[in-house]
């Protein structure tokens, strides 16, 4: 009974055995033929632009904005320019009431008159106390008037050519006060500094206006609204990849199938931080001959940082990609499909664009499929 039961022990070994071999080859075939029978996800090595950018967002605004204000109070009177006005320099664009002013300015020209006046009334006096004074001078020399006498004609000299001073010095104040009441009579009509276009008006008809030491914003001008800037915000992580004389492209929502094209002419150094996050301010130069570009317009813009043209390149994928079970590389690989099998190609990288990568030298030619996946393939 021993005996027996030791013989079949040994046959259930023996076929537990054959059972786990063939059971591991049917594994090991399957794996082979489902790797062999992978369905790659192929790209094309290409010859093309690999163009790196900084992506912003910024507003349209004009080169140059006058904001035109008042240095006086008063109630407008008139107005002659409204938005869109092309205005010449010195041109009036509004009016305020200015017989307030004026009042002042014809007060001060009739004290004026007055001072002239008693001016002239001292100078007679004056003219007279000269030859009184140097009358008694002689008569005092021939012992004909006491030195009492003429003592008193000398002050009386003195004092006649100190009024006549004193009454010049006031002229000359009074004539300083005139000057500025003209003005502020100036002042009431507002005209434009410059030669541009207005942009925005903030008062009608009527509208009290008061000068302070905020001045009020009347009117907004600006220069030429052919040459425009956008001013972006550039984060600080890329910052520092912006220079001066960088291409940019910009669409705004008025034109999203239209390009706009710049160069950037200024990085400021200033920084903005809005919630903790730092920008930059870059200021983009823009034509606008056509005038399509408007103040305040939102724009979306690639700066072009790096460019490279006509260079062989390949997706960003492709340089991600590597079959299960293949050995790490330390350098950048790219895997070639020949004949429906991956093959390795060590390739040397440029430039990346985010998008696409470029391929230095010649390991791949232009039309080749690169791998940049695989699946298995689907059960029918």
């Amino acid at each position: 009974m021993r005996r027996r039961a030791s013989g079949g022990k040994r046959w259930y070994y023996f076929g537990l055995t054959a059972f786990l071999l063939i059971a591991g080859g049917t594994f090991v075939w399957w794996q082979s033929s489902q790797r062999f029978h992978l369905r790659y996800e192929t790209a094309t090595a290409s010859r093309g632009a690999v163009i790196r950018t900084v992506t912003a967002t910024g507003t349209v605004n004009p080169k140059l904005s006058i904001i035109v204000g008042t240095a006086v109070s008063g109630i407008i009177q008139a107005l002659y320019c409204d938005y869109n006005t092309v205005v010449k320099t010195g041109q009036i664009c509004a009016k305020i009431d200015p017989r307030v002013y004026q009042a002042a300015v014809d007060q001060d020209l009739a004290k004026l008159a007055v001072d002239r006046a008693g001016l002239a009334k001292d100078q007679a006096t004056f003219r007279y106390a000269t030859i009184t004074y140097q009358r008694d001078l002689k008569l005092l020399q021939q012992l004909s008037i006491s030195p009492d006498a003429t003592d008193a004609a000398r002050a009386t000299f003195e004092a006649g050519r100190a009024q006549v001073a004193l009454d010049k010095a006031q002229i000359q104040a009074d004539q300083a006060t005139l000057d500025a009441a003209r003005v502020n009579l100036d002042y009431t009509n507002i005209v434009s500094p410059v030669n541009g276009v207005v942009v925005s008006r903030n008062v009608t008809v009527g509208q009290t206006v008061a000068a302070s030491f905020q001045t009020p914003t009347l009117f907004l001008i600006a220069t030429d609204l052919t040459a425009m800037q956008v001013d972006t915000n550039v984060a600080e992580g890329d910052i520092g990849a912006v220079r001066d004389g960088e291409m940019v492209d910009f669409t705004v929502l008025a034109f999203p199938d239209r390009v706009f094209h710049g160069v950037v002419a200024q990085v400021r150094q200033s920084p903005q931080t809005v919630q903790n996050v730092v920008t930059y301010d870059v200021v983009v130069d823009v034509g606008n001959s056509d005038l399509a570009l408007k103040p305040g317009m939102t724009a979306s813009v690639q700066i072009v940082t790096a460019r490279r043209a006509n260079v062989i390149r390949v997706p960003d994928q492709a340089l991600q990609y590597a079959p299960a079970g293949a050995p790490t590389s330390t350098g950048a690989r790219l895997w070639v499909l020949h004949a429906n099998k991956p093959e390795p190609v060590p390739v040397k990288t440029g430039l990346d664009d985010d998008v696409y990568t470029e391929i230095l030298g010649d390991a791949v030619q232009p039309g080749e499929s690169v791998i940049i996946g695989d699946r298995p393939p689907s059960r029918p």
